[in-house]
């Protein structure tokens, strides 16, 4: 079944209504399925249709296969997202109690890592690996070269590009 999306707004929102009603009960049932769990089901069924209502697709020829799409990168993302958080509360888990942070302050703090980690994805691979050798690991840009089989200059160019990155993120 293809779906095409007009230009003006009332046609594709009538489309998309179309969509929603006639795939929403099975993207939902196959991501409960997978889930195993019914709201994180209907909320990452509720992010992949506003997903496909922000990108102004104009034709869709096979809805499901579509959404599948759509959803997949949403799932994935949730679960990286999820993997940082139990990575997170179990470095808290190993504070004496007096040095937690309030509920507050860990939401501000997994809020910020999710975005510094959403920064280093967008990076390419040798730069967020250079970045990470040296940010983490504490390695010399000598030594991260030596590591990578780069030179100098390029290790400096890469945390460059890292740093320029990073500094987009606090603006």
């Amino acid at each position: 079944m293809s779906q095409t999306l007009p230009a003006d707004n009332q046609p594709h929102l009538r489309v998309l209504e179309a969509l929603y009603s006639g795939h929403h009960g099975w993207l939902y049932d196959t991501l409960r399925r997978k889930l195993g769990n019914a709201m994180d089901a209907a909320d990452l069924t509720q992010d992949t249709f506003t997903r496909v209502l922000a990108s102004k697709v104009t034709t869709i020829e096979q809805p499901r296969a579509y959404l599948r799409c759509v959803a997949k990168g949403i799932l994935i993302n949730w679960y990286q997202r999820k993997a940082l958080e139990r990575a997170y509360l179990d470095a808290l888990s190993h504070l004496p109690p007096q040095d937690v942070p309030s509920p507050e302050l860990r939401w501000v703090v997994l809020e910020t890592l999710h975005q510094i980690d959403a920064m280093l994805d967008a990076l390419p691979p040798l730069v967020k690996r250079t970045f990470l050798l040296s940010q983490l690991g504490g390695l010399t840009y000598a030594d991260i070269a030596g590591q990578l089989g780069v030179s100098l200059i390029t290790v400096k160019r890469y945390m460059k590009q890292a740093f320029i990155q990073c500094l987009l993120l606090v603006e």
